[in-house]
């Protein structure tokens, strides 16, 4: 009775807090709340592996839930979407790359004094709570090994056909607003990652890696600009750039990408394969993390297949989103990364966009044959907080600077390359994540722009909507074989 009464308060108190904080109406089907409670009893059983104090290992699920639903909430507000398995996989991110977040050091008094009230707590507790373990040492080292040992077999377990199936069965598809609903925020975590793990195991079908009939452009330069679009949807001033875009475009217009303010490896996948996320299945939310790069049809092994050089250019580190591993996957001979970029000026904390404009034409004028370079810029990105810019507090006033820079670094892009048989393609990879710019303020697409230069012109300037994995396939139409 002792162990049991504090499993009950903590699963019934995890239970009212996380549906009090749900916007859709719980269901209270017994199946779903079986998979709800089975996911805190998970938990609450984790915790106790290293106290062995129910009451201990109770108050750490509801504090787990309790910050959960606060971590989820903020990120509704920010993102527009819950919490997702693939977040637990960033996290290692936010100790490596704090200058992304919104997070203070764990050295600030705002994260140095809960953490140490909470460890004090703790601490205080373990020493008033009595362990529950069986009397006698044998039993008492059995039941410290069992427990352990039962968490991960339960873990293997889902790993095998019958767990996998069983799975499946209850989350066929990824619907991830009425699963959070259905069974809760941890319970449809942990079950996407076991889905998400089975789809990694099955064998991938074979891809066939099939070249555009006709000679391609001599050579395809793709930008995915940071947090970009026309400022002027957002009261900002007009750019120079979208008034060329307008003029000397083969087609531009509002590009629907999968996400608002994040989740950059959503678009960049989308762009260099073609590919829906829908079609990934689970690993839709986080493709690096589900194929890391195993993709036959990508741009890259395309080009590279039809004799082009490829190259991509990302002035940040090469473990972020393990992007070095990753984009050597989908097919690119050469990284330039932020190694490259030691002496480049920083406009803000990251390397600004006319350096990588420069570095961009400095690869196309030193071309042996064929050249394909993809680039995802990074000045523009988050957050936008006091401090960023001299003189320019103000998050919207940040943005519209950065902007500008990114106008005037795709401006001297269109000048280097007119003199060229070239494809260039630029577009936002998600809209800006702004105090005033919210999931549902205005319309969250970003602008994308295709040019075409040393071809002639087929007509004026064509408005052409699009989704981004739709623009992916378009690309391909730039890459082809001289020989075809």
């Amino acid at each position: 009775m002792s162990v049991i009464l504090p499993i009950v308060v903590a699963l019934a108190a995890a239970f009212a807090i996380e549906a009090a904080a749900t916007a859709r109406r719980v269901s209270l089907r017994p199946g779903d709340v079986a998979i709800r409670l089975g996911a805190y009893a998970l938990i609450m059983a984790f915790w106790f592996v290293f106290s062995w104090r129910p009451w201990l290992a109770g108050f750490s699920i509801v504090t787990t839930i309790v910050v959960t639903v606060l971590v989820n909430r903020l990120k509704r507000r920010v993102l527009g979407e819950p919490l997702v398995f693939s977040d637990l996989a960033l996290l290692r991110q936010v100790p490596q790359h704090p200058e992304l977040y919104y997070t203070t050091p764990l050295t600030h008094p705002k994260t140095a004094v809960p953490l140490l009230l909470g460890a004090g707590c703790a601490a205080f507790w373990y020493t008033v709570e009595p362990a529950a373990l069986p009397h006698g040492l044998g039993a008492s080292l059995a039941a410290i090994v069992a427990l352990p040992l039962a968490l991960l077999a339960l873990g293997f377990a889902a790993r095998t056909r019958h767990g996998r199936a069983a799975f499946a069965a209850r989350f066929p598809a990824p619907d991830l607003e009425a699963d959070v609903a259905r069974t809760g925020v941890l319970a449809t975590m942990l079950a996407y990652w076991a889905r998400r793990d089975a789809e990694a195991a099955a064998p991938s079908p074979a891809g066939k890696l099939s070249l555009p009939p006709g000679r391609g452009d001599e050579v395809v330069v793709v930008v995915q600009l940071e947090s970009f679009m026309d400022p002027a949807r957002l009261g900002g001033p007009t750019l120079p750039m979208m008034e060329r875009v307008r003029g000397e475009a083969v087609q531009y217009g509002r590009l629907t990408v999968p996400t608002h303010g994040a989740y950059t490896m959503r678009s960049e996948h989308a762009a260099l394969t073609g590919r829906e996320g829908a079609s990934l299945g689970f690993g839709g939310f986080d493709p690096y993390l589900s194929g890391g790069g195993r993709e036959p049809t990508s741009l890259a092994r395309l080009a590279r297949a039809a004799s082009y050089e490829t190259v991509f250019v990302h002035p940040y580190h090469p473990d972020f989103f393990d992007r070095a591993g990753v984009m050597r996957e989908l097919g690119f001979d050469r990284l330039i990364m932020i190694e490259d970029f030691s002496d480049a000026p920083r406009v803000g904390p990251y390397v600004g966009d006319a350096s990588v404009a420069e570095r961009i034409l400095a690869e196309v004028r030193g071309r042996k044959g064929p050249i394909l370079v993809f680039c995802s810029t990074m000045e523009n990105h988050g957050p936008w907080k006091p401090g960023r810019l001299a003189g320019i507090d103000d998050p919207l006033g940040q943005y519209f600077h950065h902007v500008g820079n990114a106008g005037r670094a795709v401006e001297a892009l269109i000048d280097g390359l007119a003199a060229e048989e070239a494809t260039l393609c630029v577009y936002g990879d998600h809209a800006p994540s702004l105090p005033c710019y919210r999931p549902g303020d205005g319309d969250p697409r970003t602008d994308y722009a295709l040019f075409r230069f040393g071809r002639p012109r087929a007509g004026a300037p064509q408005r052409i909507d699009l989704r981004i994995a739709a623009l992916g396939c378009r690309l391909r139409d730039a890459v082809r074989s001289e020989t075809t």
